[in-house]
């Protein structure tokens, strides 16, 4: 199912693009990585997760199902984080890469806690997107500010 799009992220030369529906479900699939990286995969996580896929993408609720799901498949058999990220970072501007660092913390956020796993998850997306650490520090202020504000808008 997912075969063209993992030799991409598991070959050896560094990808130069990814067709704009494998760099969806590349995201798609990181997100669902941020929502399990502790083990508790939650409800508020997996309907972020939705809504975020819906903003980002302007797609349906059941279209973002649909992708989420794929993405959970993706994601379980998907190579390590770096070579993942590194794909995604190929393909994405990097006004894009801050909107999706944005949306992981909107997942790791949704369940209202924070362990360290998902922090050191963050730390090392944020890096292999181009990001500090302080940029990430930021970015999840300002997305924490507009969850408690129960704004939409993803960055």
């Amino acid at each position: 199912m997912f075969e063209s799009l993992l030799r991409r992220l598991t070959g050896t030369a560094r990808p130069e693009t990814l067709p704009a529906e494998d760099a969806r479900l590349a995201l798609a699939a990181l997100l669902v990585r941020a929502a399990r990286i502790n083990g508790d995969y939650s409800p508020p996580q997996v309907a972020r997760i939705g809504r975020v896929l819906t903003t980002l993408y302007g797609l349906s609720a059941p279209d973002a199902e649909a992708l989420r799901e794929r993405a959970e498949i993706l994601e379980a058999e998907a190579p390590d984080t770096v070579r993942f990220t590194r794909a995604i970072k190929a393909a994405t501007a990097l006004e894009d890469r801050a909107r999706e660092l944005s949306a992981m913390w909107e997942v790791i956020l949704a369940d209202g806690e924070r362990d360290a796993a998902e922090a050191g998850l963050m730390r090392l997306v944020a890096n292999l997107l181009g990001f500090t650490d302080r940029d990430s520090a930021i970015l999840r202020q300002q997305v924490a500010a507009r969850m408690a504000a129960g704004s939409p808008d993803h960055g």
